[in-house]
Order: C-alpha cells, then structure tokens, then sequence
C-alpha cells in the first residue's frame, strides 16, 4: 500500500475502533460540531521524495600505494590544489632499488650463458654436420653419427633455454623498475587534496592486500549528493529529475540538483532484525542554489530567504545533506489539505445514514450518502463537503500530493466548500447529514 494511502488511514484509526459517533450535538438545543472550511481551488501540486545522505565530490580519487614501504616525504598537505602530474608521496626506494640492480646483474649473466650456449651449440653443430657427411660416405660409424648427433640436440636445447632466461630476466629487470617507479606517486587528476591520511614516517600498505588511502584528490567545483532513497520512494524517481538539497553546515540555503545516477542494486541494513532497510543510493548532482527571486516549483514552495553569499562553493565532502526530488509536478489541478482527505469503511458511512434516520432527522438529497465503490482493502476516500451548514462524505479518487495538498482527480469541483479541520472531526466524528457550525478565523460571523 502506498505511503499516501497509509497516512490516510493511519489519520481514520479512530474511527475504526469507535463503534458509534458520540458527543456530536445537533441544533435541537445542544451545541454543533465545530469545523473550518476552505474552498476547492486549482494550484500546482509538486510531489517529492525526501532522503538524507552525504556531500560528496562528483570526481575523487583515492590515493593508495602499489608498493608497500615507508612514507619519506609528502609533497602536499590538505587542502592544497595540484595539476595533473604533481608529486604528492614519495616512498623508501632502497629495496627497489638493490631490487633493480640485482636483476640488472641477473640479466647480464643469463646474458652472457646464453652467448656461451650459442657458441656451444655451433661447434655441435659443425661436429654434427661433418659426422653426417662422413656417414653419408660411410666412413663414419652409426654409433658415432648418433652420439654426435644427440649432442648437437643437446646444445641446441641449452641455447633456447639460455635465451628463455634471457627473457625472463629481461621481465624480472622490468617489474623491478616498475615497482621501482612506483616509490613516487603523482597526481592523476588536477584537484583540491580533500583528505590526508598518512605522514612521513608511517607505512604504506601496498594494494595487493588491501585498500590503504594515503590521501585523496577532490574536484570540488563538481559536487554531488549521494542519499539512501527508500525502496518504495525510488521507482518514482527517473534521471533528470530536479531537486533541492538542505545542507546542515550552509543554513538559509537550498541548493539545485539533478539526478544523475540510480543504484540498480539495493543496500539492506539491520538484516533479520525489526530496523531492517532496504534503500538505493541515489546521486545528485549539484548545479548551483535556488535564488529568493526564482520563478520554479519548488522554490514557491519552499519560500526560503535565501542567502545570496553562500554557493557550492561553501560545501565540503561529508555534510550532511537533506534532498527533496521532485518526482512529479501538475499544474493547474484541483487539490486540497493532505487533512481534508479520510476513509470510511462501507460499514461506517452505512451505519451513519442509517443513525441519522433513526433519530428523524431529514436528510437533504444533496447530503444523502451516494453509492460508494470501497478499494481492495475495504476502505473509501472520502472528503467531507459542506452545503448549506450539511457535511456530505464525498467519495473522491486522489492523484499526487505535495507536503500540503493532495491533488483530487475525481470527486470534488472548483468552489466547493470542505471541511479542512479538526482533525479529530474529519477523522472521527463527522457523517453524512451532520450539521455543524463554521468556524473560520478569517470570517467575521459563524455559518451554520
């Protein structure tokens, strides 16, 4: 069931377990049921969802080492811009530098085994050749063609093997000198160092066991929020979608954002116990703030004084950050107070025309209870209208809403009076034929 539909009916509770209508006093003498009233009129309707989560840069890298050894100089400290190719670390390179020139001296004596091994193999093989000629004539035994021949093999085999350390030595002296080149850590990326995690003197773990940020580059002039969207709230939401964002630290301002990426796999916290969640981080991209002059949805319905020194720039990876994504808009449709709209249950609006009938009183037309078609859960959404001192339990089917309104598709047409509060009447106590007296602050004489 949808969020919407909960609040409604979380908002009618009471009139479930009551199993009558009491304390209501008709005209006969007692006092009326007190109610405020305002006319249906059309408005913009913006619906969102909300989600908190963090700031982040929209490009960060994670500086780690790929080699471990200990850290002998930083060339950078936090908050420091640098341009691509900037030093930032250098490690201790006397390990990969004997590293190095022992396979340096590796390769020159495989080297040079391999030219003993070549010259080897040509004077078998020249031995080899001249024993075959001599065989040929038949002035050579087979036993010595053979013994001749086999040793020809021999070092011809020696000589590839010596080749094939050649090689190898060869990709030792390569791998040496890359770990070699890899005691000193340039920038990949120009940007802002956001975080520093390691001084001189402390040891870096190389990757191949585990992930060890040394530091980390920010491009903060791109900033993003990353938020946990609930998993009913995130098929609402689509690439593109704008939103606003509040962040802790940069009060009196909102911020403008699009949605720029949708997790398509789920984060599930609190496995097996009661506070389990399952939520899709969600990315927004940060574009600017939401001027105190700006003609847009959401900044008419915020109505915030905004700040006009504050900017992206004020923001820092980390805060906190509080989004509003606006996942549908209409204009121009017909929409009341989220606490204007109820449930009823078939049996309640049932038993209420039917006590109103008992007690003699003359129900208007307009006023009788209509035929109302219950959803699948047994329940109508219902409006309470107003006419000439009656309320009537209007059936109305509900689109959108925004923290204020609910949007109306069917039911209700422009003008007409509903009931907007109390809430323990629209709840609880009013039924259809009910008369009651208007309460308004902004009337100067009671309607009844």
């Amino acid at each position: 069931m949808s969020k919407k539909k909960w609040l409604i009916i979380a908002g009618a509770a009471v009139v479930v377990i009551a199993a009558v209508v009491a304390g209501v006093m008709k005209k006969n003498g007692r006092q009326e049921l007190e109610v405020q009233t305002a006319p249906v009129k059309r408005q913009q309707v913006i619906e969102t969802v909300t989600a908190t989560g963090k700031v982040q840069p929209h490009i960060q890298v994670n500086i780690s080492a790929d080699v471990s050894a200990k850290i002998t100089k930083l060339g950078v400290n936090e908050g420091d811009w640098v341009e691509k190719g900037d030093f930032l670390v250098e490690l201790d390179r006397e390990r990969y530098v004997a590293a190095a020139e022992r396979t340096e001296a590796s390769l020159k004596s495989s080297a040079s085994e391999a030219v003993l091994a070549k010259e080897s193999m040509l004077k078998a093989e020249k031995d080899y050749k001249r024993t075959k000629e001599l065989f040929e004539k038949q002035l050579e035994s087979s036993a010595t063609f053979d013994a001749v021949s086999a040793t020809y093999q021999v070092e011809k085999a020696r000589y590839e093997a010596a080749l094939n350390n050649v090689e190898q030595a060869k990709a030792l002296l390569k791998q040496a000198h890359d770990d070699l080149s890899k005691t000193r850590i340039f920038a990949p990326m120009a940007g802002t160092i956001s975080q520093l995690n390691k001084e001189v003197g402390e040891i870096a773990l190389g990757s191949q066991f585990q992930e060890d940020v040394i530091l980390v580059v920010s491009d903060l002039v791109g900033m993003e929020a990353l938020v946990d969207v609930d998993e009913n709230d995130v098929v609402g939401i689509a690439l593109q979608d704008t939103a606003h964002i509040e962040v802790d630290a940069v009060p009196g301002t909102i911020f403008r954002g699009i949605v720029s990426e949708i997790a398509n796999t789920a984060k599930v916290t609190g496995t097996g116990t009661a506070d389990q969640k399952t939520e899709f981080e969600v990315k927004v991209a940060i574009i600017g703030t939401v001027g105190g002059a700006a003609t847009n949805g959401v900044a008419k319905t915020l109505e915030v004084r905004q700040d006009s020194r504050r900017s992206t720039a004020d923001l820092r990876p980390g805060m906190t950050a509080s989004c509003d994504i606006v996942t549908a808009t209409h204009d121009s449709v017909i929409a009341v107070p989220i606490q204007s709209v109820t449930v009823r249950t078939m049996e309640q609006l049932q038993q209420q025309a039917k006590s109103q009938k008992r007690e003699g009183e003359a129900i208007a037309d307009e006023a009788a209870a209509p035929a109302y078609v219950p959803d699948k859960d047994g329940f109508v959404e219902v409006v309470f209208v107003v006419k000439n001192g009656t309320v009537q339990a209007r059936q109305v089917k509900t689109g959108i809403q925004s923290d204020t309104h609910i949007e109306i598709l069917e039911g209700l047409s422009p003008d007409e009076e509903v009931v907007v509060g109390s809430f323990r009447a629209i709840s609880k106590d009013l039924q259809n034929g009910l008369q009651v007296k208007i309460t308004n602050a902004d009337k100067k004489e009671n309607r009844t």
